[in-house]
């Protein structure tokens, strides 16, 4: 399944809307389910180790995750989309 613009746009709008770390949190643990909340996590993880320059097998490895996942972290990281991260 692939995102839109229109699916990106109402996703940031609601984002934007959430004022407070509480806020955030209620809406976060209302709209995922605990493994999807725990998968956002480790691409968190991910891209962190990435830029600390461990190599893409050993973070696979530590967390549980293939490699194709850190190397789409990686890509990410190359197109400058997660700079704030």
């Amino acid at each position: 399944m692939k995102s839109n613009t229109r699916d990106l746009t109402k996703l940031v709008s609601v984002f934007k809307g959430l004022k407070t770390e509480p806020q955030l949190e209620d809406f976060l643990v209302g709209i995922l389910t605990p493994k999807e909340i725990i998968e956002l996590s480790r691409r968190i993880d991910i891209v962190k180790m990435l830029k600390q320059g461990v190599q893409h097998h050993v973070i696979a490895e530590r967390l549980k995750v293939g490699v194709a996942t850190v190397t789409r972290g990686s890509k990410e990281i190359q197109k400058g989309r997660l700079a704030y991260v």
